[in-house]
C-alpha cells in the first residue's frame, strides 16, 4: 500500500472522529488547546490499536482466506463504507460536552470499531502494521483536533458531509484492492 492510499484511507477512517469532534467542539462552546489535545489522543490513539488488534486477528486467519483476501477486503470495506454513507443521512444525535474519561472511551471506541476491519484486511495485504497505525494514529489525531476546533467555529453543519466523504472513500478503496486482486490494475 502506497503512502497516498495509507493516507487516503487515513482521512476515510478518520471522518467518524471528524464528525464527533465536531459536535464536541460545539457543545463544548469556548475551546482550550487541552479538548483539543484530548479529543486528538482519545481518537488517534484507539484508530492506531484497533487496527493493530484487527492485523494480529487477521494474521491468525491469514493462511486460510489468503486465496479470497482483495474479496474480503473489499467486502470490509463496502460495509464500513456504506454504513458511514447511511450515517450521513440518518438525522443528528446530541453530543453532550462532557469530556470525561467514560464518555472519551465510549466514543473512542464507537469511532474506531472500522479501523479494526481494516486492520484484519492490513493482514491480508502485507502492509507494515507499525507505519500503518502510527500514520492512522497520528492523522487521526490531527483531524480530531481540528473538528474540535471547527465544531466550536462552523458547528454541526459538516458532520453529515464528512461521515459522507470517508464512506465513499473507503468504498473506492475497496474497490482499488479487490480490482487489483484480481489482476485488472
Amino acid at each position: 500500500m502506497s503512502i497516498a492510499e495509507l493516507f487516503i484511507l487515513a482521512v476515510g477512517l478518520s471522518m467518524d472522529a471528524f464528525a464527533v469532534s465536531v459536535c464536541k467542539g460545539l457543545s463544548l462552546g469556548k475551546i482550550k488547546l487541552k479538548h483539543m489535545l484530548t479529543a486528538g489522543l482519545w481518537f488517534g490513539s484507539f484508530q492506531a490499536l484497533m487496527p493493530m488488534a484487527g492485523y494480529f486477528l487477521g494474521t491468525f486467519f491469514a493462511e486460510l482466506v489468503v486465496k479470497y483476501s482483495h474479496w474480503i477486503a473489499f467486502i470490509l470495506l463496502l460495509l464500513i463504507g456504506g454504513n458511514m454513507i447511511k450515517e450521513s443521512f440518518s438525522k443528528s444525535e446530541e453530543v453532550s460536552g462532557s469530556m470525561s474519561v467514560k464518555v472519551m472511551l465510549m466514543l473512542a471506541v464507537a469511532t474506531s470499531i472500522d479501523a479494526l476491519a481494516v486492520g484484519v484486511s492490513f493482514a491480508f495485504l502485507k502492509v507494515n502494521i507499525m507505519w500503518a497505525v502510527l500514520f492512522i494514529g497520528g492523522i487521526t489525531f490531527l483531524v480530531s483536533a481540528a473538528g474540535i476546533k471547527a465544531g466550536s467555529i462552523f458547528g454541526s453543519k459538516y458532520k453529515s458531509k464528512a461521515e459522507l466523504t470517508g464512506g465513499i472513500i473507503l468504498i473506492l478503496i475497496g474497490i482499488k484492492i479487490v480490482l487489483d486482486g484480481l489482476g485488472i490494475l
